[in-house]
């Protein structure tokens, strides 16, 4: 069964509601990822706020005929009008594109792709998702924990890092503090929520056999266990793409980049060494970051990230699996960590080419991820 996946909420978590506060927050005031000191501002959510389904329908009042009569009668006008330039064009030999300039480019968020279905996230939904994916193959677990652990964070905060819940959970997985999860501080942060739900489901025996709301419920212990099983199908089609096991499946839109240079200290630098320590500290082991050799002409930083075999990396695909985990990721985390290139495998990713997804790249190399800071230098 296809997949279609699409990580959205409407302000009372219902589909077809109205437009969510949290969203569309600028970045200089709120971050939208939710993270703790070195990762932004948190999100909240009201204490009993219903959350929404993870696949969403756009609806509509039905239009009339009436009402699609007057709409072509004022469309007519403006019809004629371009018929007419484009007349005169032609007759001089010259066909104009009229407000060239003006295109509106695509929406903000991101796209995964894959044979098995397809759908749409919201950026800070697909950052977050790419955070728990590398947690769990750090720590060399199969892409059944992946998945167990997507459809829980779906269920629980829509991949939203809530510093609001049910009584006193907090985060991706609304752990709560009186139950013995951590601090708030701690909780908020993915890295560390992720690595405290996976410490609970390794200890859950034959989880990776077991239908995964049963998996799930184990841990969460959650007033409506069958909740999880819904979103099996997007937590599925997730981790086939962030784990790399489809390349060059996820394609990430961003309009802009963060400042390089913040006025405000708690926001993180987007420079190569925060990137490295975001990388080691969710992959671990199994990557290494180092400086690149810049491009003519190009005075943006380049990172290298190249897969390094481990014993607990050992069977989950290959360098060359985990290279295409770290591209996506590496696109995923774009619109935060300010990158604006990702290289891999014969394919690169750009920021300035919204919508166009991976591309040939004749010298992407396959042993390692070259990562760009920065969008290109307008000439």
């Amino acid at each position: 069964m296809a997949a279609t996946l699409s990580i959205r909420c409407g302000s009372a978590g219902k589909v077809g509601g109205p437009p969510d506060p949290l969203r569309g927050r600028p970045r200089n005031r709120a971050d939208p990822y939710g993270r703790p000191s070195g990762y932004g501002v948190r999100e909240q959510r009201a204490p009993g706020r219903d959350r929404c389904d993870a696949i969403s329908h756009r609806e509509g009042p039905p239009v009339t005929e009436d009402a699609e009569y007057d709409a072509q009668r004022r469309r007519r006008p403006w019809r004629r009008v371009l018929v007419g330039v484009v007349a005169l064009s032609v007759v001089g030999g010259l066909v104009v594109w009229l407000n060239r300039d003006k295109i509106t480019p695509p929406d903000e968020g991101c796209t995964v792709t894959t044979a098995a279905g397809s759908g749409t996230l919201e950026l800070p939904a697909a950052a977050n998702a790419a955070t728990i994916t590398a947690v769990a193959m750090s720590r060399g677990l199969p892409e059944r924990a992946v998945t167990i652990s997507l459809a829980t964070a779906i269920q629980e905060s829509k991949l939203r890092n809530l510093e609001g819940g049910d009584r006193d959970s907090v985060g991706l997985f609304q752990q709560r503090p009186s139950q013995g999860w951590g601090t708030i501080e701690q909780i908020m942060d993915p890295v560390y929520a992720t690595n405290k739900f996976l410490d609970a489901l390794v200890k859950v025996n034959g989880y990776a056999q077991m239908p995964l709301t049963d998996a799930a419920q184990q841990v969460q212990r959650s007033g409506y266990p069958q909740a999880y099983a819904k979103h099996e199908n997007n937590a599925t089609l997730l981790a086939t793409v962030l784990t790399g096991r489809e390349p060059a499946s996820l394609d990430c839109v961003v309009h802009q980049l963060p400042d390089p240079h913040p006025t405000d200290r708690a926001e993180p630098v987007p420079d190569a060494a925060n990137l490295s320590d975001r990388v080691r500290r969710e992959f671990g082991k199994a990557v290494t970051a180092a400086g690149a050799e810049k491009p003519a002409k190009d005075p943006r930083e380049v990172l290298a990230l190249t897969p390094q075999p481990t014993a607990s990396t050992a069977g989950a695909g290959g360098p060359g699996q985990t290279g295409w985990a770290l591209a996506h990721w590496s696109v995923a985390q774009a619109a935060e960590l300010g990158i604006g290139q990702v290289a891999y495998d014969g394919k690169v990713w750009r920021v300035d080419k919204p919508g166009e997804g991976w591309k040939p790249l004749a010298g992407a190399p396959s042993d390692r991820v070259l990562v760009t800071l920065g969008a290109p230098v307008k000439k």
